[in-house]
């Protein structure tokens, strides 16, 4: 019988951030070129009130908000692929 330690070696905290972070980036590039390149975010309307923010500020929240959901995907997707013996 093998040790847990033996079977799943330890992982550096930095290579594990780097394997959520970056493809979660990569794919808030992607999701917010696409989304900007279909929406005017002059358009926007939240709650009834159109947005009062410049284009740039849009699209920067929208871009870390697209990062955020790729990170707390890759997140599960690490979390679950782990065994927890």
């Amino acid at each position: 019988m093998k040790s847990t330690e033996a079977a799943y070696p330890a992982v550096p905290v930095r290579s594990m951030l780097m394997v959520i972070l970056w493809p979660s980036f990569l794919t808030a590039c992607v999701a917010s070129g696409v989304l900007f390149s279909l929406i005017d975010p002059e358009q926007l309307i939240l709650l009834d009130n159109r947005i009062q923010l410049s284009n740039m500020g849009v699209y920067t929240i929208g871009f870390f908000v697209f990062w955020l959901l790729g990170a707390i995907s890759s997140s599960l997707t690490v979390l679950l692929s782990t065994d927890s013996k």
